[in-house]
């Protein structure tokens, strides 16, 4: 993963280069740093506002070329909505919305750290900064022939602010968030014959770098482990199944329990014998987008060396509809030893998650689990691409995740469990069956999953609508979102990390 775009911190006094950046709010005035750069070109910016009825409005932007009174190329003036306005979450929306206006020939950038009401604190610009580097993330590896929009930012973004070392250290835990961001993002992009389960195991061990241990289960290993559930979607691929679990132990006390994460990993879902529709089928590559956000998370973790014991387990394969693939109406018998009747072999991402999350509790004993999995279309028909659904057995979990989704922008919204959905999934010939049809079917998918985390809290994170595909926003433009990494990891530091 290259990243063109290089963010720097630099004091208010420094001579802006290439393209100038500044905030103003619907006042359509400037703070004390930014006057003193604009000198008399803040005349020039009133009357532009003025003929293009600029108001300062939230994500708004005036562009002027070759500002009179400035030796730069171009002033780029961002709008942040009513004075007073921006919450703590805003501020990664405004960082992006800033490096959406820029052009991919830009070479330097100079933007200032500053409000009308004056300079941002050091967790404000670290916001800042963290939204440039999201915003300008283009997935471009197999694009030979590249139109002027298809190109990479390249630029060198200078923040000029009031405390350059402050900004620093507020900035360095975010920086390696966004590198567990971009990770998961590039993860999902990959097309499925590059990203098998092989090989995106080989790409979660090189975690190992950061201090993470990663062990790799193969067929072998799962057939040992009674793992029928998971091995049951793989048999009809050409490229077997894997399991990846990833061990971060930053607590002072190493036999502190972790903390949990797992992660779907179905690189391609063909739907096996039930199978899919063609149309749209070749975004089933990114049915692994949990598997990816695992890993990035994971990333984040270590990078930033974080105070926490923490698993990451993944379960990798391709659900393919070959002459060995299984059918409906088989019975497999999972690594618990409860036994799951295949109604429907396109809904395998919860017989991957069963066994790995079977694994996750009785080995691991963590403090809690979180799975994330692009489960379901049936999420999508109930929240739609803005939320993800949560499914829980634990209200302080679930309060915790909600928080956590409201200070990050990747919101989460409860669903119900109960024992009326739970009926569904029983099943005439065997302990419970996989698909229960056509309503509450996220609702009986995580039913399904409950009866695999043994009493332990536990959310799922349907992730359907969320992980892949969603609208472009103010912090991303890729088909990829990495979504839940920035979530979990402030889950993590909020409730979970021995404070510093």
């Amino acid at each position: 993963m290259t990243d063109a775009v290089k963010v720097g911190f630099v004091p208010f006094s420094t001579t802006p280069r290439g393209v100038l950046v500044v905030f103003t709010d619907e006042t359509m005035r400037f703070g004390t740093a930014t006057r003193k750069i604009l000198g008399a070109a803040a005349d020039t910016v009133k009357r532009a506002a003025t003929a293009s009825a600029f108001k300062g409005k939230n994500a708004t932007a005036l562009d002027i070329l070759a500002p009179a009174g400035l030796k730069v190329g171009r002033l780029i003036v961002v709008g942040t909505g009513k004075a007073g306005s921006l919450k703590e979450e805003d501020y990664i929306k405004i960082g992006g919305a800033a490096v959406g206006r820029l052009k991919a020939s830009t070479d330097a950038v100079t933007l200032i750290a500053e409000l009308p009401a004056g300079a941002l604190k050091p967790d404000q610009v670290s916001a800042i900064a963290a939204g440039i580097r999201l915003r300008a993330y283009k997935f471009d590896r197999y694009k030979t022939r590249k139109k002027d929009e298809d190109k990479k930012l390249a630029a060198q973004i200078s923040i000029a602010v009031a405390d350059v070392a402050a900004a620093r250290k507020a900035f360095a835990p975010s920086n390696n968030v966004v590198d567990g961001v971009l990770l998961a993002r590039e993860l999902v992009n990959e097309p499925p014959n590059v990203l098998y389960p092989a090989e995106f195991a080989r790409r979660a061990a090189q975690l190992r770098r950061l201090g993470v241990k990663v062990e790799i289960l193969d067929v072998k290993a799962m057939e040992k482990l009674g793992m029928g559930a998971l091995l049951g979607v793989s048999q009809g691929s050409y490229h077997d199944g894997r399991m990846v679990v990833m061990r971060w132990n930053g607590a002072s006390n190493k036999t502190d329990k972790p903390i949990a994460f797992v992660g779907k990993g179905v690189c391609f879902d063909t739907g096996g014998i039930s199978i899919k529709p063609a149309g749209s089928m070749e975004d089933m590559k990114g049915d692994m987008a949990g598997a990816a956000c695992v890993v990035g998370l994971m990333h984040a973790l270590a990078a930033r060396k974080a105070k926490v014991n923490a698993v990451g387990a993944i379960g990798l394969v391709e659900n393919m509809p070959d002459g060995n693939a299984q059918r409906p109406g088989d019975i497999v018998t999972s690594m618990s030893g409860q036994t799951i009747e295949i109604i429907n072999t396109d809904a395998e991402g919860r017989l991957v998650l069963a066994d790995v999350l079977w694994y996750v509790a009785q080995k691991y004993k963590p403090k809690f689990i979180v799975d994330l999995a692009t489960l379901t279309g049936a999420i999508m028909v109930a929240l739609g691409t803005e939320y993800a659904g949560l499914f829980s057995n634990n209200d302080e979990l679930s309060e915790r995740l909600t928080k956590a989704g409201r200070a990050t922008g990747e919101h989460v919204w409860r669903m119900p469990l109960g024992p009326e959905y739970d009926k569904q999934i029983d099943s005439k010939f065997a302990d419970m069956k996989n698909a229960a049809g056509r309503w509450g079917g996220s609702i009986t998918a995580a039913q399904l999953l409950q009866r695999f985390v043994d009493n332990t809290p536990w959310a799922h994170l349907d992730i359907a609508g969320t992980g892949m595909g969603a609208p472009s926003s103010d912090i991303n433009t890729s088909w990829g979102s990495g979504y839940g990494v920035r979530l979990l990891d402030q889950l993590v530091a909020d409730h979970y990390e021995a404070k510093r």
